[in-house]
C-alpha cells in the first residue's frame, strides 16, 4: 500500500541510517547514477538496515518515483505494473525477503518477461547471527538459478558500476528479470548483527 498526501504525493517515511553508513557514500552514489543512466525510475523497497543507505538515496532524489512496500511480492507486482505502463523499475530486499518473494517471481516476473531489476542485500553469512537468514542465503543462488533468473553477487566497488549496467541493459533487451546480490564484503553487512555478535 502507498501512502499518499496532500497533492497526491507519496509520503516518504523516515529511515535511519545506520552507525557507519556514511562508508557507503560512494557505493550509493554509483548505485543511483547507474540506475539514472539506464532509465530506471522506479525503485519500490521494503526497509532493510543494510539498504538504509541507498533506500534512504532514493527518497532523498526527486529523479526516483519511490515506493515503500508492506511485503516483497508487492514490490515486485508494482514493478511489473510499471513496465506494463512503460517505465522500468527496481526493487530492493534484503535476502530473507526473497522468500517471500519467490512466488511473484516464478509466476509473474518471469513467465511475462518483466525485466525487475532486484537489489538484494546479502544477509545469512559472514557473521549473521539469524538462523532464518543463514537458511534463505544457503538456498537463494540455487532457487534463483532454478527459475532461470540471471544474478550476480557484487563483492567489489571497483566493478559495481560495470556489472550493475550491464546486468540492467541485459534485463532489458532480454525482457528478463535479474538479481544483484550485494555482498557483505561490499556493504560491509548488518550493522544491528555487528553489535549483537559484540555483545
Amino acid at each position: 500500500m502507498v501512502a499518499l498526501v496532500a497533492g497526491g504525493h507519496k509520503a516518504r517515511p523516515y529511515i535511519p541510517t545506520p552507525h557507519g553508513a556514511s562508508d557507503t557514500h560512494d557505493l550509493v552514489r554509483e548505485i543511483l547514477q547507474t540506475l539514472k543512466d539506464n532509465d530506471v525510475r522506479l525503485v519500490s523497497y521494503v526497509p532493510d538496515n543494510v539498504l538504509t543507505p541507498l533506500i534512504n538515496g532514493v527518497i532523498g532524489d526527486n529523479y526516483f518515483m519511490s515506493v515503500c512496500a508492506t511485503r516483497e511480492d508487492e514490490a515486485l507486482g508494482i514493478v511489473a505494473g510499471a513496465w506494463m505502463g512503460g517505465a522500468k523499475g527496481c526493487v530492493m530486499m534484503q535476502t530473507s525477503g526473497f522468500g517471500v518473494a519467490l512466488n511473484a517471481i516464478a509466476s509473474l516476473i518471469v513467465p511475462f518477461q518483466i525485466p525487475a531489476i532486484m537489489i538484494i542485500s546479502e544477509r545469512g553469512t559472514l557473521g549473521e547471527f539469524n538462523s532464518g537468514q543463514a537458511l534463505v542465503a544457503r538456498t537463494m543462488r540455487p532457487v534463483l538459478d532454478s527459475v532461470a533468473v540471471t544474478h550476480h553477487t557484487l563483492t567489489d566497488e571497483k566493478t559495481l558500476q560495470f556489472m550493475v549496467d550491464k546486468s540492467i541493459k541485459q534485463a532489458v533487451a532480454t525482457q528478463a528479470p535479474v538479481a544483484l546480490i550485494l555482498s557483505p564484503l561490499l556493504t560491509g553487512g548488518n550493522p544491528a548483527a555487528e553489535a549483537k555478535l559484540k555483545g
